[in-house]
């Protein structure tokens, strides 16, 4: 095939999908901004105010099919919460310093700890997509996925305070519940049992109720799957049916001597 053919095959078979990927690093850039402002000692709250929606606005442009949408309410709005969501971000940065005995203060949580990053993006992400922002909240779920191998969908509902522990390869899928004062170590997931386009209106993921521990590796399933408050979840369990209130989950270990001829029991 000649270098016309493919270009002219590539342009036919690039005019199916409006990709424009400015949106995407812009929105990348709008996180950075949102994390400094908010956390940022050096950076001026009232002065990076303006370029933020500079930022936002930017980012409006770019969503042409979507103009019907008032992106400026959507952005009035937002700005009215972010001093709660903040509240909530420091919270989750206590509770992180009080558990992690790693932890040497507040500013490394801040600073240097992939799941505080990740949980705050989401938290960021989660009000736009209450406010039915198109495409930017997955856009900005998926720039802490890229950062940090933490997968929250900005459409899980996460109490106050939340610890995400190390956290790669932690997934929370769109309809997950998790209430207040929950603690979540990596490799965990809270999945679907099935993967269907017609379940999309439907609870698909669990719920973990108040005071919750789940140990790396496990995985716990179903929108009907209920983990009761104050259960402890060890690693590497498999769970698809509901846990009652106060219950240890765990896998039992199986210990065998090494002998000559192999081993023993």
């Amino acid at each position: 095939m000649s270098i016309d053919k493919i270009i002219q095959s590539i342009r036919s078979n690039k005019q199916n999908h409006l990709v424009n990927f400015q949106l995407k690093s812009k929105t990348d850039e709008f996180c950075d901004e949102l994390f400094h402002v908010l956390f940022d000692s050096t950076i001026s709250v009232s002065e990076n105010m303006d370029n933020l929606a500079t930022t936002f606005y930017e980012i409006t442009e770019l969503l042409q099919e979507y103009q019907s949408c008032n992106l400026d309410s959507i952005w009035k709005k937002f700005l009215v919460k972010l001093p709660e969501m903040l509240s909530e971000l420091n919270k989750d940065a206590t509770c992180i310093f009080d558990h992690d005995p790693a932890a040497s203060s507040v500013e490394e949580v801040i600073l240097a700890y992939p799941g505080f990053f990740a949980i705050s993006l989401y938290r960021l992400s989660h009000e736009l997509h209450v406010l039915n922002m198109p495409l930017v909240p997955r856009i900005m779920s998926e720039y802490a996925h890229r950062l940090t191998g933490i997968d929250i969908h900005p459409g899980a509902v996460i109490g106050s305070p939340f610890f995400i522990d190390h956290g790669t390869g932690v997934v929370i899928g769109e309809s997950a519940i998790i209430k207040n004062n929950v603690k979540l170590y990596q490799g965990v997931t809270l999945g679907a049992l099935q993967v269907s386009k017609d379940m999309k209106n439907k609870k698909r993921h669990p719920t973990v109720e108040d005071n919750v521990t789940i140990y790396a590796g496990s995985t716990i399933l179903g929108g009907e799957t209920v983990i009761g408050a104050n259960c402890t979840i060890g690693g590497n369990v498999w769970c698809t049916e509901s846990v009652p209130e106060n219950s240890i989950v765990y896998q039992q270990t199986k210990t065998k001597l090494k002998t000559k001829n192999g081993y023993e029991g």
